[in-house]
């Protein structure tokens, strides 16, 4: 079968734009760019089922059927019209049209999306002579982005975002997204042999993304997508794709997770999450108020670990809540403080905060080794991270 190359692209949360792309260079993907909030690629229908199943902190995969320049309704409608929609949209399928302008002389997303939609069908009906489409097909969702007055037009892959792993179906209630956790993963160096700790676990996600991504197990391994309904996409490779996923599962990884709440009922939904992610075996969760935390504690773990040739650090990774979330700012403000007691530098320990608060460093006694800006949805975080 001859290899259709194409490009694709990779909304991400602002800040994991370079973690994503370090992400694809590692699997082997070309032609890896990343800008703003997306990254580039290029590939064949192998890749795209990779993309999918692989990437950890990317949103979804998008095809890129057209890049051009419009700055009138007019160009709008002859650059989609150009575009090869019938090598992808059978005349059967379903075919919505949704996306965003930004800072261009066409803002009206409503208006766009109807011109979109009628140059597509215009397209289709003389491929296909149909006078009409019924769309009874599997959903071909068409995305567009005009920015500057540049439109891009894509097509979604992946159908329910990425960070819908499938083992988080009921969640706290404010859990951070799944991407940006394995996000926080990456930057704290998360390895198969790692001891992590987050003292305020919630639904558990911090330890789980930390467990997958320790033993090697692809987020998408378990879930469905989009393009699998398509009538374009060769889905035996699917298949193909989440064997060699399987295969490079790391079963002898010596990573453990410890997780910590104050509230019974966390606990018990990260144990139910984490069952679900597969990784229950590797993560232990235990009731406590995070004053009750010694690092200490894992010191301990980690001597028994070196008497038996197993050199570990102790990676603690939290996200605690604050005044936009769970607590109002005055109590948010006490956790901090409490948190600056409990979580003392010590050697082989690492600290990974992420938190909107301005003034966390104050707070919590201690300027961070390092700061990474982070959007956790729309709300500005940094991620405060202390390397002892």
């Amino acid at each position: 079968m001859k290899k259709q190359r194409m490009k694709m692209v990779i909304p991400t949360l602002f800040g994991l734009e370079g973690l994503v792309a370090d992400e694809l260079r590692y699997e082997g993907f070309e032609e890896v760019r990343a800008e703003n909030g997306r990254v580039f690629l290029e590939g064949d229908w192998r890749d795209v089922a990779r993309a999918n199943v692989t990437v950890r902190c990317g949103e979804r995969v998008l095809l890129v059927l057209a890049q051009f320049r419009a700055t009138t309704f007019e160009e709008l409608f002859q650059g989609t019209l150009e575009s090869p929609w019938e090598n992808f949209i059978g005349s059967l399928d379903a075919f919505p049209v949704k996306g965003w302008c930004l800072n261009s002389q066409l803002h009206s997303v409503p208006d766009c999306q109807k011109i979109i939609k009628k140059a597509v069908v215009e397209r289709l009906k003389d491929c296909y002579g149909n006078p009409w489409f019924e769309e009874s097909g599997p959903t071909m969702q068409i995305q567009f982005s005009i920015m500057k007055d540049e439109v891009t037009l894509m097509l979604d892959t992946s159908g329910t975002g990425l960070h819908k792993r499938g083992y988080r179906r009921n969640a706290n209630e404010a859990p951070i997204r799944e991407t940006l956790a394995a996000g926080i993963v990456n930057l704290a160096r998360v390895h198969s042999d790692s001891l992590v700790c987050d003292p305020m676990c919630g639904s558990g996600t911090l330890l789980i993304e930390a467990a997958m991504k320790a033993l090697n197990i692809a987020p998408g391994l378990t879930r469905r997508f989009a393009m699998e309904r398509w009538g374009c996409f060769p889905t035996s490779l699917m298949k193909d794709v989440r064997e060699e996923a399987k295969e490079k599962i790391k079963t002898k990884a010596t990573f453990e997770g410890i997780g910590y709440d104050i509230d019974p009922a966390a606990i018990s939904l990260s144990q139910e999450n984490a069952l679900k992610a597969h990784v229950a075996k590797r993560l232990h969760f235990k009731q406590q108020d995070i004053i009750r935390f010694k690092a200490e504690t894992l010191s301990h773990s980690l001597v028994a670990y070196h008497e038996k040739g197993i050199h570990k650090k102790a990676i603690v990774l939290c996200n605690p809540p604050y005044g936009e979330r769970l607590l109002d700012a005055a109590e948010a403000e006490k956790l901090y403080q409490k948190m600056g007691i409990v979580l003392k530098p010590m050697r082989d320990h690492g600290y990974y905060i992420i938190t909107p608060h301005e003034d966390f460093e104050s707070l919590f006694g201690r300027k961070a080794d390092k700061k990474r800006k982070l959007y956790n949805g729309m709300l500005k975080c940094q991620l405060y991270m202390y390397f002892r």
